[in-house]
């Protein structure tokens, strides 16, 4: 392992920003991830995965732990279901497309999600009517103080709506090495609730879909809507969608009755924040090399040269304006540091 200092992270960020880390190591192995824990107790850390969820503002004054490990296996089985557990830094994408080629039922439905398997607990990752506390068994996390292992069960986790007990109670305590799913082998619950599957099913003449066609049919939705961050810097969804309460959007909808809504509790409902800011306004909108999507009013994006300072005040411009028009505050998906 070499540590290297003064490190550009601009290769490891999906945004394609421009920043450096004062110290960076690339960790191949539990053995070496602990090796630089306990060498380095007094140092500040950061603990960096796929780079896809978060917004890079500054220069990181710490060392930065790139977490790089890699395998997959099955670990248990019966004649239903079927344990398989991925390192955290085996590439989420890459790790769905290993179920459904193995025709492991659950994961299709959050195909092309950029970023490694180790960061989607924290986030509660999910897209198209799955998420990631459905099929989510457990996972094992090191303390980063002291270096033990601790296996938190989904329960534990307290996954919500892109949260976790990461984001939260064990906040920069924990380094999650390896999760493990329990998938279906056989009577998988195929989910085509989402309008946008079944037309894309529905122009390929597919009226039973398979787990590799869901998946297809997601693929093929995602790179309509949503930039190539190879090609186009983001970091896929900047916003989360607001969860409103039934008493307070109601007199939101008399105002604005064309506004798109999902019911999600006897006492809430969920707005698209993307249809918010695409009403607002900003849907395609530039501002020098920060912008907001052409296709997509969710996806911020880098057009070459941005700053994470710029990309950052589009944002609050956005949650501001939007606001200002309903009366709604959305937030930032995306860490921003």
């Amino acid at each position: 392992m070499e540590i290297q200092s003064n490190f550009s992270l601009k290769n490891y960020n999906t945004f394609g920003i421009e920043a450096s880390a004062k110290q960076f190591v690339a960790v191949h192995s539990i053995a070496q991830l602990k090796t630089i824990l306990s060498a380095n107790k007094n140092e500040k850390k950061f603990i960096l995965g796929g780079g896809s969820n978060m917004l890079l503002t500054k220069d990181i004054d710490a060392l930065v732990i790139h977490i790089d490990l890699k395998g997959k296996k099955t670990i248990k089985e019966d004649d239903d279901f079927v344990w398989v557990e991925s390192q955290a830094g085996e590439v989420w994408h890459d790790f769905v497309l290993y179920t459904i080629d193995n025709n492991f039922g659950g994961l299709e439905n959050m195909s092309l999600i950029p970023g490694n398997v180790g960061t989607t607990p924290v986030q509660n990752i999910g897209a198209y009517g799955a998420e990631i506390k459905d099929t989510f068994v457990s996972c094992d996390a090191m303390n980063i103080a002291t270096q033990e292992m601790k296996t938190f069960t989904n329960a534990e986790c307290n996954f919500g709506y892109r949260e976790s007990i990461f984001k939260h109670e064990v906040k920069d305590q924990y380094i999650i090495t390896s999760v493990v799913f329990k998938l279906t082998k056989r009577n998988h619950k195929i989910n085509t609730s989402y309008g946008d599957i079944l037309a894309e099913l529905a122009k390929n003449n597919i009226t039973e879909p398979t787990l590799k066609d869901v998946s297809n049919a997601v693929i093929a939705i995602r790179k309509s809507k949503l930039p190539d961050p190879k090609e186009l810097g983001n970091s896929g969804s900047f916003f989360k969608n607001p969860i409103v309460l039934k008493s307070d959007f109601e007199k939101i909808h008399q105002k604005f009755p064309e506004m798109k809504y999902y019911e999600v509790s006897e006492t809430e409902v969920k707005v698209p924040a993307g249809w918010l800011i695409e009403q607002a306004g900003f849907k395609g909108k530039r501002f020098g090399d920060a912008g907001v999507h052409k296709n997509q009013a969710l996806v911020l994006v880098n057009y070459g040269n941005a700053t994470g300072q710029e990309i950052l005040a589009v944002s609050k411009e956005v949650q501001k304006t939007v606001f200002e028009t309903f009366g709604i505050h959305i937030e930032a998906e995306v860490n921003v540091i």
